[in-house]
């Protein structure tokens, strides 16, 4: 597997496993969840190989920020975008969408996620699997 030092996630705790709205071993350790200044809460989420969220948007938004491996991101109508090391991705407020990793690789990535979060229907395996 590609990236199998992110099995320990990068700087921060690899935090907990996550069960509700993923599919496959997922681990979110929250970095900042204080209300002020900002009240934008930040995850550190560390995705397995094949690891993945379900279908789901943000009433505000999402800035994802990713600091290690290979995964994907993709909205709904749109083709997936291939995410690695070093990039960030603006989510609009009340976009369907998903991420997480690659087939072969683990991911990591900093969710900066303010306001209610609404999960949906897990990602289809066969759409997942032609990635």
């Amino acid at each position: 597997m590609a990236n199998e030092q992110l099995s320990n996630s990068t700087i921060f705790p690899l935090g907990q496993k996550v069960e509700a709205n993923f599919i496959g071993d997922a681990y979110l350790q929250m970095i900042y969840t204080d209300a002020t200044p900002l009240n934008a809460p930040i995850g550190n989420v560390t995705f397995a190989p094949g690891a993945r969220n379900n279908w789901h948007f943000h009433k505000i938004g999402q800035v994802l920020l990713v600091t290690g491996g290979e995964g994907w991101y993709q909205e709904e109508g749109k083709p997936a975008q291939f995410l690695q090391s070093g990039e960030v991705v603006n989510i609009p407020a009340n976009v369907k969408h998903w991420h997480g990793a690659t087939k072969d690789s683990w991911f990591v990535h900093l969710a900066i996620s303010p306001g209610e979060t609404e999960w949906l229907e897990p990602v289809d395996g066969e759409l997942y699997n032609q990635l």
